[in-house]
């Protein structure tokens, strides 16, 4: 399988022009960017996964419904799309539409996991809202995710507040905002 290609960023998120793969980013510790989306289903509760077991990082914690890098050549849009349809697809004849998803900000974290795996990356956070789902009509990859669930307010608190979640600070209090408002 050939390895994914990532723009390189400035540290003030601006494109260098060198594009270089995804572990050769994380193991030299350079800028890029990520997506990550909420899905949030009508009852205000938002899907949550359960990373494999297999995953080089935060393996069998659970995390945001998706979250991904964005492709050299991609936008923010057109990976949240992706990643969806990679990760949690959706059943059912779903599709989900660029126009579906609310930008909610960017932000940026420096993460180091090993010597050679440093994450510097500009996060674009989405929230997509839909109606109709449930556990039943999810399918999801089994190489990246082993479960998924929708959880509501309070018990999202909980992950948290139990370290059982992908530590995401910047995300949940903009989500928790969010669902609160509704």
């Amino acid at each position: 399988m050939k390895e994914e290609l990532i723009d390189v960023l400035d540290e003030n998120g601006v494109l260098t022009g060198e594009v270089l793969t995804r572990s050769e980013v994380h193991k030299k510790g350079l800028w890029h960017r990520s997506i990550v989306v909420a899905i949030v289903n009508e009852k205000n509760e938002v899907l949550l996964q359960q990373r494999s077991a297999n995953k080089e990082k935060n393996a069998n914690m659970w995390d945001i419904s998706v979250a991904g890098h964005i492709s050299s050549g991609q936008d923010s849009l057109s990976t949240a799309a992706r990643e969806i349809n990679e990760e949690v697809s959706i059943q059912l004849g779903y599709r989900t539409e660029i126009k579906d998803f609310r930008y909610m900000y960017s932000f940026r974290k420096e993460q180091k996991f090993r010597e050679d795996f440093i994450e510097r990356q500009f996060y674009d956070f989405f929230i997509l809202r839909t109606s109709g789902l449930d556990d039943k009509t999810l399918y999801f990859q089994e190489s990246e995710v082993q479960a998924v669930k929708f959880v509501n307010l309070t018990e999202l608190e909980n992950l948290i507040e139990e370290k059982k979640i992908v530590e995401r600070p910047e995300v949940y209090e903009v989500l928790m905002r969010f669902l609160f408002r509704f």
